[in-house]
């Protein structure tokens, strides 16, 4: 049994060393190792054996399965090892070419319209105020001299969730928030950016959700020339400063006196063009003296304090320096329009 063993390891590791793939190999592990192969054989017949020499065929039977496994195991890593390096040398990676260009995101043109009118107004010694979206009746009409039965509630058509809770139809109620605050001392000196949202048809000019930018200023003895001054200020920080302004008289219900602004045509230089329709001037904003009603309800004596308040379309301010002639632009995200407005 002895040499019948040896001839086992000696033609096994002559078909392992000759076989050229795995498949070969396993072939090779299952002849040799398995339950039916050669040296499983030769062990059934240890039983005829005489006990002295079960022992030491049993030692050589274990040292040659164990050879020829050894063997394969190390044939097998070999074939792993070239299949390996067969995958990298095909997908091997040519760093000499040119990188595919990451596209950098950029501020989308209304929060970068946002930041400027904040910079220009912070410059000027106001502070930004938020507010929620979700609003109550009485802070988005009551305190703005805007009671249940004006008919000046028809200028804004709302979404109401209930009789008393509604989606804020301008920034304005931010404004009484911040005087509340105050608590009738002033001075109290804000700017208020944020979205609003009315029940509007979507057109090229209008939308049901929209953002605005409405400014505050109450102190002792606050007049038209000073909203004038601020005003004046921002335009020429904004639009340029060969821009020059004029107040029309207007109404709101929460200023009096109160105005719309308009801006010199940046395209006509005021000579009048298909822009500003031959006049010279684009409107802007609204603004005026805060009615001394709404002073008083936010808990201001309205024979001490005066104050200014002001409000414009951050869409609007868009359109007009960019030059864009579709406000849902603004809400459709196509990139080969916001594309256009990188480092805005």
């Amino acid at each position: 049994m002895r040499e019948r063993l040896e001839e086992l390891r000696v033609e096994a590791l002559a078909k392992v060393a000759a076989a050229s793939d795995k498949k070969a190999l396993q072939e090779v592990r299952v002849a040799y190792l398995g339950k039916k192969g050669p040296i499983t054989e030769v062990l059934r017949g240890m039983g005829k054996l005489s006990a002295e020499e079960r022992p030491v065929i049993g030692q050589v039977a274990n040292e040659v399965r164990d050879a020829i496994k050894q063997e394969i195991d190390k044939k097998e890593q070999l074939f792993d090892d070239a299949e390996v390096e067969a995958k990298l040398a095909a997908e091997s990676i040519d760093v000499t070419l040119p990188g595919r260009p990451v596209q950098r995101g950029t501020k989308h043109p209304l929060t970068a319209v946002v930041e400027e009118v904040e910079d220009a107004f912070i410059g000027l010694g106001f502070t930004v105020a938020e507010g929620p979206e979700v609003e109550v009746d009485y802070y988005n009409f009551e305190a703005l001299n805007l009671p249940k039965d004006h008919p000046a509630r028809d200028m804004q058509d709302s979404f109401y969730f209930t009789e008393e809770l509604l989606l804020r139809t301008h920034t304005s109620p931010v404004q009484a928030r911040t005087m509340e605050k105050h608590k009738g001392k002033g001075p109290v000196k804000v700017i208020c950016p944020g979205k609003v949202f009315r029940r509007d048809d979507d057109d090229a000019t209008h939308s049901h959700q929209f953002m605005q930018i409405e400014g505050l200023f109450v102190d002792e003895k606050v007049r038209m020339s000073d909203l004038k001054g601020v005003l004046d200020s921002f335009v020429k920080s904004f639009f340029g400063t060969d821009r020059e302004i004029r107040l029309r008289p207007s109404y709101f219900p929460f200023t009096e006196p109160s105005v719309e602004v308009d801006v010199s045509c940046g395209m006509c230089h005021g000579k009048g063009c298909r822009v500003c329709k031959q006049t010279g001037w684009i409107e802007v904003l609204g603004a005026g003296m805060v009615h001394p009603r709404v002073l008083e309800m936010s808990g201001f004596d309205p024979k001490k304090y005066s104050g200014f308040a002001f409000g414009m379309g951050v869409e609007r301010l868009a359109m007009l320096k960019y030059d864009i002639d579709d406000i849902r632009h603004f809400y459709t995200n196509d990139m080969r329009f916001l594309a256009q407005f990188t480092g805005a």
